[in-house]
Order: C-alpha cells, then sequence, then structure tokens
C-alpha cells in the first residue's frame, strides 16, 4: 500500500506539471496568426473556389490577378454599433464597431476586416474557372451610396453583371451588425459565399481560432487554424462561424440548413464558404461574441461562444457568473463571489482531504518504520499500512479527490474568463480597470504566489521524496512566472481560491491540534 500511495503523489504532481507544461507549451510554442505588413491596391492571390463536388463541376479556379481596385467604395452602412464599407467586389471590405467599449487604446474603433487576408464578408467563388476570372474583374453597382440603419432595417441591393451571368445580393443591414442576405443568380451556376476570414483582433496563443460548424442535430465540429488538411464538405448546416477570441463573423439558417464547405489560406488558417448553385438565404453577422447581443438576436447563437472539451462545465459557469453580476453589477466581485460559493460547495471535500492529510503526516513516522521493517515483503507492508490507516481513520485517497474534482472546474473557469469578451474594459477595483488583460503592475499574481507559498508552509506534508519536495516548493514561483501575463479576472479568481484554501488550512490546522491534544489527555487519563 505504501508503493501505491507514493504512485498516487507521483501522479498528482504529474498532473501539476503536465498542467504547467501545457501552458508553456501553448504560450511558447503555438505561433500566432501571421500579420500582413500592410494593404496593397493590386495584388496576386488564390480566390479559386474550394475543390468539392457542385452542381456542374468539381474544378478549382486558378489564381486571379486582380485589375479592380479593392480600395474603391460604392457603399457606406452606419448605425449607432457599426459602420460597413462595401467595395467594388460586392464585399464587406472594412467593419469597425462604433461603441466605446470596442476601441482601441487610440480611441478608435476596431476594424473586424483586414482587407489583407483573404475572403472578405460576401465574397462570392466560382467554381468555373472563366467566371470566376471575370467576377473578380467586374465591378458591382449599389443602389445607395449611403444607408443609415436605426430601429428600422435598412437594404441595400448590390448588382454585378457578367457576360452571360447576373448576380444580385440583397442585403438587410439591423442596427448590432446583424443582417439577411438572399443571394439570385440569374441562372445555375454552382458558387461559393462566405462569412468571411475570422475577425484579426484579438488574436492570442491562448484561446481556439478557427471555424465552428453546427449542424441541425446540434453537433459541433470545430476545424482550428492548422486543422484543416484537405477542404471538407458539411450538410445540413445551421451555423457556421469564423472566430477569434472575442469576435466572430458567420452565417445561419435554422429554418433551411446550409451546405458548407471548409478549406485553408496558404497560412493553414481554416476559412468557411456555403455552397449554392442560385438562389442563397441566410442571416449573417460581424462583431462581438456578447451573449446578450447574441441572444437578442437568436436564442441559439450561444454555441457560437465555444469553451473547448469542458463547456459542458463552462456554460453554465458563465451562465452563474452572468446571475451574480446582474445583482452586483461588477464582474471583479462577481468573480470574486462565484468563488467563493464554489469553495463552500467544495467544502466537505477539501476539509476531509486536509484532515487526512494532517493524519498522514503524523503517522509518517510509523509509516517509515513499516516500510523499512517489511520492505523485503511487500504484502506484509501493505498488510500492516493498510491495518495503520484503519486504526487512525486515514485515507490517502482523500487527498486525491478534491483536487482532481477542481482540475475540470478550474479548467471551465479559465475557459470562461478568457472568452468572455463581457469582461473587456471591465474594471474591478483599484488598480484593476480592464479584467480581460493582465494586472499592469502584477498585484495580483505576486499576492497569489505569496497565498500559495505561505499555504504550502503550512500544509501538512507526507512527502518523504527529496526531489518531489523540491518541486513542490518551486511550485507557487512557477505558477506566479506564468499568471503574470494571464487576464486579471483569471488571476483574480485564484487568488481568492487561495486566500479560501489558505483560511480553511488554518481552521483545520487548529481544530486537528486541538483534537489530538484532547486524545492525548483522554489517553493519559485512561493511563
Amino acid at each position: 500500500m505504501s508503493e501505491n500511495l507514493s504512485q498516487q503523489k507521483r501522479i498528482l504532481i504529474a498532473v501539476v506539471l503536465s498542467f504547467l507544461f501545457f501552458v508553456v507549451y501553448d504560450y511558447f510554442f503555438i505561433p500566432k496568426a501571421p500579420q500582413n505588413e500592410q494593404n496593397i491596391t493590386h495584388i496576386e492571390q488564390n480566390n479559386s473556389a474550394p475543390q468539392t463536388t457542385t452542381a456542374n463541376t468539381n474544378t478549382q479556379a486558378p489564381k486571379t490577378e486582380l485589375s479592380v481596385n479593392q480600395k474603391e467604395e460604392i457603399a457606406v452602412v452606419k448605425s449607432e454599433h457599426f459602420e460597413a464599407h462595401i467595395d467594388s467586389l460586392g464585399r464587406i471590405a472594412k467593419f469597425y464597431l462604433s461603441d466605446e467599449k470596442y476601441k482601441d487604446e487610440n480611441g478608435k474603433s476596431i476594424n473586424l476586416v483586414d482587407t489583407s487576408l483573404s475572403p472578405l464578408p460576401l465574397e462570392i467563388r466560382f467554381s468555373d474557372a472563366k467566371i470566376n476570372q471575370e467576377a473578380f474583374n467586374t465591378v458591382y453597382t449599389a443602389s445607395q451610396k449611403t444607408i443609415n440603419v436605426n430601429d428600422e432595417n435598412a437594404t441595400l441591393i448590390l448588382t454585378q453583371n457578367l457576360n452571360d451571368l447576373i448576380i444580385t445580393k440583397k442585403i438587410t443591414f439591423h442596427k448590432y451588425g446583424n443582417y439577411d442576405l438572399e443571394v439570385n443568380l440569374s441562372k445555375d451556376t454552382a458558387y461559393f459565399i462566405t462569412p468571411g476570414y475570422r475577425p484579426n483582433i484579438a488574436v492570442d496563443s491562448y484561446t481556439v481560432h478557427g471555424v465552428l460548424i453546427l449542424d441541425k442535430d446540434d453537433k459541433i465540429t470545430m476545424l482550428e487554424d492548422g486543422d484543416v488538411e484537405n477542404d471538407e464538405s458539411f450538410s445540413n448546416v445551421t451555423l457556421m462561424a469564423a472566430s477569434d477570441r472575442y469576435y466572430s463573423a458567420f452565417f445561419y439558417n435554422f429554418e433551411k440548413p446550409l451546405n458548407a464547405v471548409v478549406t485553408k489560406d496558404n497560412h493553414e488558417n481554416s476559412i468557411v464558404f456555403a455552397s449554392a448553385t442560385n438562389n442563397f438565404k441566410a442571416t449573417g453577422y460581424i462583431g462581438s461574441k456578447e451573449h446578450e447581443i447574441l441572444r437578442s438576436i437568436h436564442a441559439d447563437l450561444d454555441d457560437v461562444v465555444e469553451y473547448g472539451w469542458f463547456t459542458f462545465i463552462a456554460k453554465p459557469m458563465f451562465e452563474f457568473l452572468n446571475f451574480l453580476h446582474g445583482y452586483l453589477g461588477n464582474w471583479g466581485w462577481a468573480i470574486v463571489v462565484m468563488t467563493l460559493i464554489v469553495r463552500i460547495i467544495l467544502f466537505p471535500l477539501t476539509y476531509k482531504s486536509m484532515i487526512s492529510m494532517n493524519k498522514l503526516k503524523d503517522l509518517a513516522p510509523k509509516m517509515k518504520e513499516i516500510r523499512e521493517r517489511y520492505k523485503g515483503d511487500p504484502q506484509k507492508m501493505n498488510l500492516h499500512m493498510m491495518e495503520l490507516y484503519k486504526k487512525h481513520g486515514a485515507n490517502p485517497m482523500s487527498g486525491c479527490l478534491p483536487i482532481l474534482i477542481q482540475i475540470p472546474i478550474f479548467f471551465a473557469i479559465y475557459r470562461v474568463l478568457l472568452n468572455a469578451i463581457e469582461l473587456k474594459a471591465a474594471p474591478w477595483a483599484f488598480w484593476i480597470t480592464d479584467l480581460s488583460v493582465m494586472d499592469p503592475w502584477f498585484i495580483l499574481p505576486i499576492f497569489m504566489g505569496l497565498t500559495m507559498f505561505i499555504q504550502q508552509l503550512i500544509t501538512p506534508m507526507a512527502i518523504q521524496d527529496p526531489m518531489q519536495e523540491k518541486i513542490m516548493k518551486f511550485l507557487p514561483l512557477i505558477f506566479t512566472f506564468f499568471f503574470l501575463t494571464f487576464p486579471a479576472g483569471l488571476t483574480l479568481y485564484w487568488c481568492v481560491n487561495n486566500i479560501c484554501s489558505l483560511i480553511q488550512q488554518v481552521i483545520v490546522n487548529k481544530l486537528f491540534k486541538n483534537h489530538k491534544k484532547e486524545e492525548i489527555a483522554k489517553h493519559e487519563h485512561r493511563s
């Protein structure tokens, strides 16, 4: 049994080190999305259709040299929340978010469409190479040059006249950046249309970037940047989204599912298209992944916010956090209260764990004695260990269980606090004015490391392996180092969690010490 106990300790340490390795690898070795230096007017790029079987052909159009000036704008759409610029190829070439929350450090509205990254929203690519070449060198006309969207929706009609084909895009804009799209061709011709390359604003090495596909059976398929080897086709698609950490561009149609194709660009980034041969209807959106906005557009758009493996825990965790924010009016205090409530729920487990660790520390000399006495006979050694545990009510596994339960909860909260754009520009108190970025003065991560170190000093440890003991002593320093660049909201959660553990450990140690004195007194009284 002692060998089993030692192995369990090694497993626990391996879990912690694996987590640290994940953080190190994710931060230092996963490449960020490539950034092009500047936009150019005349470019040679691959504007070919995806290689997939369509109604008339499965050929791929070749590279297209554009003679159309991509910077030329034919229409501008404005609302209090956004400003969209339509270029001469009938695409959304610029899309600015106007709300104060989404402005950059210079106070300028951020642009969610990067013209140096292809494709642009509403871009059409034809399977027929000849038509595709002509389409990328023929300008669209717009029904209006300027449109203002207020409480009422506004419609823009774009038309492109090719030699033997007329393309019409009817776009009805809503005030939050969502739009109803209808495409009609004068005759059946296989084509692909895209909601656009993913926004390129909040790109980091922590969160998932790429394409999300949701089908009518509510199955979600994630194709992260770098995952797509060959073009992949999907049918019965209700939602296709390209996203970065905080922002997304997508099409959806929950009444009449779409056909989608996911391809990749020259940098292995995932790109999604909808395929059609003539009439195409969908609702599109460009903007933030803020839950309130998404739900106001359609109740089922929550799936755009993806939390990875721990979505089943993270989604209800966000709902709870959002509920607390509704009462407290401050995301920072909502994080504090949520952490306290989670600690209260887990209290019975952590209490038993701490009591057991105290007992194991007291039994360490006797365990060592049994180990040395029966080192040549593992069977007898395990038998005497079991008797020792049973006699003193100690359970070596009780120290592992609370940690194993908290790992998925931590990762779920980690994903929520990283992905929730609600925390962007959200202040907590004092020097923390934005919970979505790191603590500018490093006070929270240093304080977190300090509380972790103090807790380690007062926590009974039965580890006898010197190497394991050294690793455990370095953990506070390692955690502090990596939390320096973590969002303040996540570090705040870990700080409060550590403070709770510290207080609880002090109380348990005191209770155990008093209980031990009572046991000694009873034993002396009997003697």
